[in-house]
């Protein structure tokens, strides 16, 4: 299904002079109108629409705001709510506005703009503050798209029944309602140019497309997410057979964000690392670059190499035949090159693999995990190959790794919901403080660690 033709049919919701037609919540004073824009700036409070159009009650419609935001601003855009006097709307959706706002004291926001918060969530900074943009916002029947500047991010189904996540709103489901704006808290300041809607029949055909399959990955894709742990796949292939509008298809159904990841076997120039990234430009994934190591700053220079988000450490290697030279070598990697993450974490050659559980000695793991701490570099989570496993990241944990999830998919039909990654998730009680997320807790390696 795609967004309607813009034409003549939006309805303006805003005057461009006046607060007629909305109604603030709590801190009132937090809205006003400067230069012909509502103007979200004071203590927190809710913007409701309650004007004349439509009642003020919709079911079915599209929705274009477009809004500018302050650096730090911590907004949203609410839909099939209902006027609530304090806190923040229990009733309807909330379209997450958040470029560059990081949290409220020892919490720190994942949740970027574009997100259908708490079920289908974007984890990359897509727009920048200071500039205008757009939202787009459709709900047909059980069907909720929203695109940013005309890009797709989220392409929503609600299953029947809804899927609500632990600890959310209670009626966070596709129902009717007014539309609300936030000013999420003093110091997140945010300016909307307009907001128009245009009223699709309430007994729009019910939506003709494939429904969610409801199982138990699918719940904890939305039930881990709400919590803020990122659900990306920092590390996904464009594999024969799987093009990025198919990859992109597949991120919105199952509420993954990609890492779209380059090798640099592959990426051996500027010319080549600019070629790649051209057709990833403004699409909703990470840029990601992965190395089987000491090339990287030989084959890119370093302004070209900080245009991908993170790089991936391909760690496989039948070079030395003990399991004492692999992690020395490991280790001397991790010592000498810019990493982000340690794909396929503990990965032994095939003839020592079945001694696996030998070979990692407590003591081992011990001295690659002092490594990864003191160098920055985050465990891969690895759902292809399973590694690593459940004593390890317990192991890294306790000594203060972060983690990502990865499939490192060798195959299109490998690229799948990272299941090994939620497994151990839920095994090891991780929360969103042990999660990597690319510039959150520390600089970008490319950045701190170019020619180390």
């Amino acid at each position: 299904m795609t967004a309607h033709a813009e034409s003549n049919d939006w309805i303006d919701l805003f005057d461009g002079h006046s607060l007629a037609g909305w109604r603030p919540s709590e801190n009132k004073s937090s809205w006003s109108v400067v230069d012909g824009k509502l103007s979200a700036n004071g203590p927190r409070s809710h913007l409701f629409y309650n004007g004349p159009i439509h009642g003020a009650d919709f079911k079915n419609f599209e929705l274009m705001v477009d809004l500018t935001t302050r650096p730090g601003c911590n907004s949203g855009v609410y839909f099939h709510t209902a006027y609530q006097e304090t806190g923040f709307p229990e009733k309807g959706f909330e379209v997450q506005v958040n470029n560059t706002a990081r949290g409220d004291g020892s919490y720190l926001e994942r949740k970027k703009t574009g997100s259908l918060y708490g079920l289908r969530n974007m984890y990359k900074q897509l727009v920048p503050d200071e500039k205008p943009f757009r939202i787009r916002i459709a709900v047909r029947g059980k069907n909720v798209q929203i695109r940013l500047n005309d890009e797709l991010l989220v392409d929503y189904v609600e299953p029947t029944p809804p899927v609500i996540p632990a600890g959310g709103e209670k009626q966070r489901f596709l129902d009717h309602g007014t539309f609300a704006l936030q000013c999420h808290n003093d110091g997140s300041k945010a300016t909307f140019r307009s907001v128009r809607v245009r009223p699709l029949p309430d007994d729009l055909p019910a939506y003709a497309g494939v429904p969610p399959v409801v199982d138990d990955v699918y719940r904890e894709v939305i039930n881990i997410g709400r919590h803020n742990v990122p659900m990306v796949d920092y590390h996904a292939y464009l594999r024969p057979g799987l093009t990025l509008n198919q990859a992109l298809e597949k991120s919105r159904a199952d509420g993954i964000q990609l890492g779209i990841t380059a090798d640099t076997a592959h990426i051996t120039s500027d010319a080549a690392a600019e070629q790649w990234l051209k057709p990833l430009a403004g699409k909703p994934v990470f840029f990601a670059l992965s190395t089987a190591g000491g090339h990287l700053t030989h084959q890119l220079s370093k302004p070209v190499a900080q245009r991908f988000d993170y790089v991936l450490a391909d760690c496989r290697t039948n070079y030395g035949r003990s399991i004492d030279s692999l992690l020395e070598q490991t280790i001397s990697r991790f010592d000498s090159e810019p990493i982000d993450i340690y794909a396929y974490p503990t990965y032994l050659p095939p003839d020592m693999k079945s001694q696996g559980d030998q070979l990692w000695t407590e003591a081992r793991m011990a001295k690659l995990i002092d490594s990864l701490v003191r160098n920055q570099i985050a465990v891969e989570l690895n759902s292809t190959d399973l590694l690593p496993s459940r004593s390890f990241v317990l192991q890294a944990k306790a000594a203060g790794c972060k983690f990502a999830l990865g499939t490192a998919n060798e195959t299109a039909a490998d690229l799948k919901r990272c299941e090994y990654g939620l497994q151990l998730i839920e095994d090891c009680q991780l929360t969103w403080q042990n999660f990597f997320a690319p510039g959150a807790w520390w600089p970008k390696a490319v950045d701190r660690r170019w020619n180390a």
